[in-house]
Formats: structure tokens, C-alpha cells, sequence
């Protein structure tokens, strides 16, 4: 039976280890307004009375192209920086727009279709007041969806140069679909923003955000139909 070893004498212990401090407690930093109250208690339910005004949003949002352009040497980055502004709010959009809707009706979309008409509707409501204006499906590739907005309030009042006539500030908003799709499971190639209005159409602004689901995600949806979900 081979000997076993001798416990480590208290001398021994108290030599080898250091003692940890005591953790001083947690003082947080934030700064408390008059009432008391900050933005975590606000009720997720918000009316139209809470809307933030169109001069609050314009400003901010102007301010928010104008530093990714300082940051950016090209047409394309820029827009990719706005993309990557819109994505975490698409994240956490899908979540608060569930948590909003009546219990009774209150369901995450598992269905392609499904994800795309929330988009449409649900999303665009809570972000414009008003529901997109077309949802079509690519007649070529089976993974391409298109939303189109004939009038995006996030390119009224921006006023573009010609040498970047191309940017589309719309891509901020493209950032927020493809958060909403990769947090609803519906993993994206990518969504972009492209001009589609002529110059002498009623509607010179319109706008196409273009949807590129991956295939894996097609192939998911085209079992669950041979299934007969």
C-alpha cells in the first residue's frame, strides 16, 4: 500500500498563501436626476405621447453620419459603419416589440414569411409610424427578399454631395433588419440599402433594402414545407 503523505502543517499553509483583501462595495456611478427616476424605470409601453420629436432624431442622426464620414475613406465604408450603428438596435428590437404586443397575440416569427410581414409591419411601425411600403421575393434566387420604403425618414433630411451621390444613409436602418433576422434565427448573407427612385418619379428617395438569407436557413424552410409546417 504505497505511504501516504503528511497534511501540510499551518505554518506551511500560512506561508504559501496570500490573503485576499476584502472587496469594498459596489458605488455606482450613475447620476441620479431630481426625481429620483432614471431610464430603467420607464415603462416599455410607451404611447405617442413618449415619441422622441422628428428635430431631436434628425439632429442626432446627422450627427451619427457625419462622424462615420470623418472615420471613413470611402462611399462603401461608410455605409458598412451604419449598417454595424443599426445591427444591435435590430437585435433588441425583436425582443421589445414582443414584449409590447398583447400576450394573446404576442408570437416570435419561426417562419420566414412570418419574420419578413413583422419586418414590414411591426417594425416599421414602431420606427415610422407606418407600415413599409412593398415586401416582394426575388423571382430568380429563392434566398432574396426586397422591402421597399418609397420615402425613408432617415434620408429626409440629408443633404448629399455629389461626388458620394451613391451613399444611402438608408443602411442604418439595413443594420437593424439584419439584427431583427439573426435574432429571430434567420440568419443573412447581408441586407443593403440601394437607390431605386428616378429623378423624375413621385418618388426620387425610394428605396430597396435587399435581403440575402443564407442557405442553410432556405433549406430550413423548405424541409419544414415538405413536412407540412
Amino acid at each position: 500500500m504505497p505511504a501516504m503523505s503528511a497534511p501540510p502543517s499551518a505554518a506551511h499553509k500560512e506561508s504559501n498563501y496570500t490573503p485576499i483583501p476584502q472587496a469594498k462595495p459596489f458605488v455606482s456611478s450613475l447620476r441620479y436626476p431630481s426625481s429620483r427616476k432614471t431610464i430603467y424605470d420607464r415603462n416599455l409601453n410607451r404611447t405617442k405621447t413618449t415619441e422622441i420629436s422628428l428635430a431631436s432624431f434628425a439632429y442626432l442622426f446627422n450627427s451619427l453620419i457625419t462622424y462615420h464620414h470623418g472615420k471613413s475613406g470611402s462611399v462603401s465604408e461608410i455605409e458598412s459603419r451604419l449598417n454595424r450603428a443599426g445591427y444591435p438596435i435590430g437585435v433588441k428590437m425583436l425582443d421589445l416589440l414582443l414584449y409590447r404586443q398583447p400576450a394573446r397575440t404576442a408570437a416570435r416569427p419561426t417562419r420566414m414569411l412570418d419574420l419578413l410581414q413583422f419586418i414590414h409591419g411591426s417594425l416599421w411601425r414602431a420606427l415610422f409610424n407606418r407600415s413599409a411600403d412593398a415586401l416582394e421575393q426575388s423571382n430568380t434566387k429563392k434566398n432574396e427578399y426586397m422591402i421597399v420604403d418609397n420615402e425613408p425618414l432617415v434620408n429626409t433630411f440629408i443633404s448629399i454631395p455629389k461626388e458620394m451621390s451613391q451613399l444611402n444613409c438608408a443602411a442604418f436602418v439595413a443594420g437593424i433588419i439584419e439584427g431583427m433576422c439573426d435574432a429571430a434565427g434567420f440568419s443573412t448573407e447581408g441586407v443593403t440599402a440601394h437607390w431605386a427612385g428616378e429623378g423624375d418619379e413621385m418618388w426620387p428617395g425610394k428605396t430597396i433594402f435587399l435581403l440575402r438569407f443564407k442557405e442553410s436557413v432556405v433549406e430550413r424552410e423548405e424541409a419544414i414545407k415538405a413536412g407540412g409546417g
